[in-house]
């Protein structure tokens, strides 16, 4: 199988760690690095791919302003630099990007969000608005709520679960190590490098190790955790060496880096994960919207014409024609009750009737499973 090339992706996800940003001997930011990243990411959208950076070092910028050191810090300590770091990472960002004409929004996620399915559809739908508008999101761990995700969470895994609610094609994890290696190349001389893996097998999963930078809490067992979760969703996801200036530019020509391969094609893999679900309640379709939804297109409120059961936000009910035949099953954007009230109504009379605005679909195209 040949490798798969970033040039080809459609949307990207980059993972930016503590160690790349921040100087681990003075706390400070690496400005150079990180225009350099900046002019990456400019060039990819401007042949038409989507980005999303997911960045570490929140924590590791606030530690600095706040002067305490590298050494493992209280739990409140570490909430008070996130809070303080990611204020200047924002700023970072915004000051490196801004100059190529690209806007950036702040988005504070945690790995619960996507067990959550209303705050998961949030933040998709959160997500997808953004980059329809062309803006790139910086994500970060809500470090200063979450407090397990400070303890034991990591990056790697929030961009794979990232990816995955974006339905991206590529996720790139920029890191201290060019790949995935057989053994700890910094113990074994002997540890060969994986330029490819098709399948991670229990063979593969013996072979990571759990060491980590000082700064950064991910080692290679969770960039391993991340890359099952990615490719079993249709994403190829690349671990490669980030610390050189223009990192993304470098993994186009030929760096050093491990592929894993996407196991199937992202949107069949969300339909099937939708296909797979009890449906908690139904809708029945006029001839008009069952026509529309067979040629791709969302389920408005206008073309329904019953609603069955209880269901809330989020949750699958199955979408039927006129006639009771099953036409598909879909994630719900409204609670029962909502969607009982807004039935046979245009998307521009949902506030009138509920009283706030509301999402223009009853059912987007991409939470379908026809």
């Amino acid at each position: 199988m040949t490798l798969p090339r970033l040039a080809e992706a459609k949307r990207l996800v980059v993972k930016i760690g503590s160690a790349l940003l921040v100087d681990r001997h003075t706390g400070a930011l690496r400005a150079d690095w990180l225009e350099s990243l900046a002019a990456d990411v400019a060039r990819i959208r401007a042949r038409g791919t989507d980005v999303v950076l997911v960045s570490s070092g929140s924590i590791a910028l606030g530690r600095g302003v706040l002067g305490l050191g590298l050494g493992v810090l209280a739990l409140e300590q570490a909430q008070a630099a996130a809070a303080v770091g990611q204020v200047g990472l924002a700023a970072a960002y915004e000051r490196v990007l801004k100059p190529h004409g690209i806007t950036i929004a702040q988005v504070l996620v945690t790995l619960e969000d996507s067990a959550d399915r209303r705050r998961y559809l949030n933040q998709r739908a959160t997500l997808e608005t953004l980059l329809g508008f062309g803006v790139v999101p910086i994500v970060n761990e809500n470090d200063t709520v979450a407090t397990d995700e400070i303890r034991y969470g990591d990056n790697d895994r929030l961009a794979a679960q990232v990816a995955v609610t974006v339905g991206a094609d590529q996720v790139v994890l920029l890191s201290d190590v060019d790949g995935f290696y057989s053994a700890n190349p910094n113990d074994d001389p002997t540890a060969r490098r994986f330029e490819l893996v098709e399948k991670i097998t229990p063979a593969i999963e013996a072979m990571a190790g759990d060491a980590g930078s000082g700064l950064s809490k991910g080692g290679m067992k969770t960039k391993l955790m991340a890359a099952k979760t990615a490719t079993s969703a249709g994403c190829a996801l690349c671990i490669t060496l980030g610390t050189p200036d223009n990192p993304l530019t470098g993994l186009e020509n030929g760096a050093p880096a491990t592929w894993f391969t996407a196991q199937v094609d992202p949107q069949a893999a969300r339909k099937r994960w939708i296909g797979a679900m009890k449906p908690k309640g139904l809708m029945r379709l006029d001839a008009g919207a069952a026509a529309a939804m067979a040629k791709g297109k969302s389920l408005l409120p206008a073309g329904v014409t019953a609603v069955e059961g209880r269901f809330g936000r989020g949750d699958p009910v199955t979408l039927t024609g006129p006639d009771g035949a099953v036409l598909a099953i879909g994630l719900s954007r409204y609670t029962s009750v909502e969607a009982q009230a807004i039935k046979g109504h245009r998307s521009n009379e949902i506030e009138a009737i509920l009283g706030y605005p509301g999402r223009a679909a009853l059912v987007h195209r991409d939470d379908m499973a026809i």
